[in-house]
């Protein structure tokens, strides 16, 4: 048990027994008063948002999720499958992936997050290497300054096909690395 000053972002705390991932944290009051937190939440199981005001000394479970490795493996409309090294196919619904679903390549592996034995999302790494399947050529005298363009990577499911933003310099067919949790390019992968 923890006390609600003790939270942070990201943890993830039961609510009314519903596990909840805490995605910001603002606070209000003085030590004369007393501390009041406001916090915006997000339900892991069904993905509807919530906001609380808690007082500073009500206690939460803090929850340890479990991660496995697996392998993406197919889409079954609404369902994104992945498998683990013993075979067994976890399930994770859409609206779950979130910013995943973006990444995803076949054979691609990353962590599965698991809560009461059950898959409730995917984790990716941190940076990837995609191929560019589209982009704008370059426009001459357009070089002033720190000047972007969009680019779309490859992705297993064309629907979710994907744009970042890249220097011009970066062509069509080149290899890029990507930091998925911010959608940045980071450089130019050469072989």
């Amino acid at each position: 048990m923890k006390f609600a000053k003790e939270i942070r972002v990201g943890n993830i705390i039961m609510v009314d027994s519903k596990p909840m991932i805490v995605l910001r944290s603002d606070v209000n009051g003085s030590s004369r008063t007393g501390f009041t937190y406001k916090w915006k939440m997000k339900n892991l199981l069904t993905n509807a948002p919530q906001e609380s005001v808690f007082r500073g000394d009500d206690k939460f479970d803090v929850v340890v999720l479990d991660k496995k490795p697996v392998t993406y493996s197919y889409f079954a409309d609404p369902l994104f499958v992945f498998m683990d090294e013993e075979y067994n196919q976890y399930e994770i619904e859409q609206e779950n992936m979130g910013d995943a679903i973006n990444y995803l390549k076949d054979g691609m592996e990353c962590e599965a997050v698991f809560y009461d034995g059950k898959a409730i999302s995917v984790e990716l790494p941190t940076t990837i290497v995609r191929q560019i399947i589209y982009s704008e050529p370059a426009v001459k005298g357009n070089t002033s300054g720190n000047v972007l363009k969009e680019a779309k990577i490859e992705n297993a499911i064309e629907a979710y096909c994907h744009t970042v933003q890249v220097p011009l310099f970066v062509d069509q067919e080149d290899k890029i690395e990507i930091d998925t949790r911010t959608n940045e390019f980071k450089k130019v992968v050469r072989n």
